[in-house]
């Protein structure tokens, strides 16, 4: 999801959940996104991976952004609408749950993501994965 203000776009990013990335900011910041399953429609999974991880729907019109392959070989493809967030809004995602400490036999649910915050372009780069920026580059280009 995209914005535009009177400095130029604004990018909304999600920071992942968890104890991993608990300290983590500049490069661990991503586009919303998920796994499709074999068959399933791309555009379909990512709708639905961003209303799992933001708390709200995003809506087309769809601007296709490509295909990009992480640093672990994961393939993402991405895609841009232009929105806002609705009014007070309260980011609300989905959780997964994980032996943490490791190695106590403790599990425990952490959210997958754990904040959604739109940043101007300059600041998205340095926040976003490296692997990712591409797709910053194309919604400028497309936007």
């Amino acid at each position: 999801m995209f914005r535009r203000s009177r400095g130029g776009l604004e990018v909304l990013l999600v920071h992942p959940g968890g104890p991993f990335f608990a300290h983590k900011d500049e490069g661990a910041w991503s586009i919303p996104k998920g796994e499709a399953a074999a068959g399933e429609e791309l555009l379909d999974r990512a709708q639905m991976e961003f209303e799992e991880e933001v708390g709200t729907p995003a809506r087309g019109p769809w601007i296709p952004l490509g295909t990009i392959r992480q640093k672990g070989g994961k393939l993402v493809h991405g895609w841009a609408c232009e929105g806002d967030l609705p009014p007070a809004f309260q980011h609300k995602s989905n959780t997964f749950e994980m032996e943490w400490p490791p190695h106590s036999g403790r599990r425990q649910s952490f959210p997958e993501v754990d904040q959604a915050e739109f940043f101007p372009l300059e600041m998205a780069r340095r926040k976003i994965k490296l692997t990712q920026a591409p797709f910053l580059d194309r919604l400028i280009d497309a936007a």
